[in-house]
């Protein structure tokens, strides 16, 4: 049975650098999404004096995995994950468009290569619906093609692009407003950048996150969204863009972005 209406509350443990650890809890039971570190989760859950129902992985990188064996001593649920063996095991592996029930709500599996071969993002149907996308999907950008093609990135990005458009995206990393200088100079004349800008700008001000973002609001500012869009195009061919594809055009664009300053 699905409790729909439960309240479930979003908080973003910084971590590293630049990380973020979701945590979604009723106020019983908690789920962290992409534990690269052990210690703030533990100081949340005994802050709020939760039980860590379950966790979950994107994908195998160290910044994302690496505090998962030192959760398992509090953990009373499964390790949930893509079939990887680069993540610490044990770790149940999902398929694509799998679905299971955490907290009282259902969850979806979309496999996003791109980044990494073998990437989960999960939705999570709720009041509020929640994308935890790891490395995929970031506001105003996307992540580096470690282990796919351009090709494959598209394709997992118009995957995403098919959530309800209010849909939170609850990404990985805190790189919006480097995102969004990139942004301005694909897009200059794009007044949703301008705009997206500068209230990223007072939020970081404020020392508070710019995520999550929306996937609506990402429509209007992402260039590796828009990459149909002509503008976009266009800034892509003067960038060596081989042709107008939109998986030709983000990979000129993540080239580009790969050596931005």
């Amino acid at each position: 049975m699905l409790f729909r209406s439960a309240v479930m509350n979003l908080v973003a443990l910084p971590a590293f650098t630049d990380n973020y650890i979701w945590m979604l809890h009723d106020g019983r039971k908690a789920v962290v999404v992409d534990p690269g570190d052990a210690s703030p989760v533990l100081s949340a859950l005994k802050l709020h004096q939760l039980e860590l129902a379950a966790i979950l992985v994107t994908h195998h990188h160290a910044d994302h995995v690496g505090g998962i064996n030192d959760l398992r001593s509090v953990l009373t649920g499964p390790v949930l994950g893509p079939l990887d063996p680069r993540i610490p095991q044990p770790c149940s592996p999902l398929k694509d468009q799998q679905s299971f029930e955490l907290l009282g709500h259902r969850w979806q599996t979309c496999h996003v290569p791109g980044h990494t071969r073998e990437h989960l993002a999960y939705y999570c149907e709720a009041r509020t619906p929640r994308l935890f996308c790891g490395d995929t999907l970031f506001s105003a950008g996307c992540g580096r093609l470690f282990e796919g093609t351009a090709e494959q990135m598209w394709t997992s990005l118009s995957r995403l692009m098919e959530f309800p458009p209010d849909t939170q995206v609850c990404c990985a990393h805190e790189y919006t407003l480097s995102n969004l200088r990139f942004a301005a100079a694909v897009e200059p004349e794009n007044p949703h950048i301008v705009a997206y800008t500068q209230t990223c700008s007072g939020l970081r001000s404020q020392g508070r996150p710019t995520l999550p973002s929306a996937l609506a609001q990402e429509s209007k500012v992402n260039p590796f969204l828009r990459c149909a869009e002509p503008t976009v195009v266009q800034s892509a061919k003067q960038q060596g863009a081989t042709g107008d594809s939109p998986s030709e055009v983000l990979a000129a664009l993540r080239q580009w972005k790969n050596q931005f300053q």
